[in-house]
């Protein structure tokens, strides 16, 4: 199964932990201004915790968030076409550019 991770500069990083593989990566622009950056990951191991900072705080914030509450895909072919849909706001100049 494949998850993705999700980490918006200045607000919240998801990090990848031991029983994620990364595979892709991608950042997505809103009008040439980076706004996000995605990791597509293997799950290797089935019930683990996600790491997530968020960083609007001092110190920032850790939340482990269990992986069953992630949208999982059965290819990563799948999860990056619904990165792409999620990314894609009729004439909106936005690009999802692989890392």
């Amino acid at each position: 199964m494949y998850v993705i991770l999700t980490s918006k500069p200045g607000q919240f990083r998801t990090e990848i932990v031991d029983g994620l593989r990364p595979l892709q990566a991608y950042d997505y622009l809103f009008y040439g201004q980076k706004r996000a950056h995605f990791v597509i990951a293997e799950l290797v191991k089935e019930d683990i915790k996600v790491k997530v900072i968020d960083e609007g705080w001092s110190p920032p914030i850790v939340n482990d968030v269990p992986s069953k509450f992630l949208e999982k895909f059965e290819t990563p072919e799948r999860a990056l076409h619904e990165l792409e849909h999620l990314t894609t706001f009729g004439h909106m100049d936005t690009t999802l550019r692989k890392a």
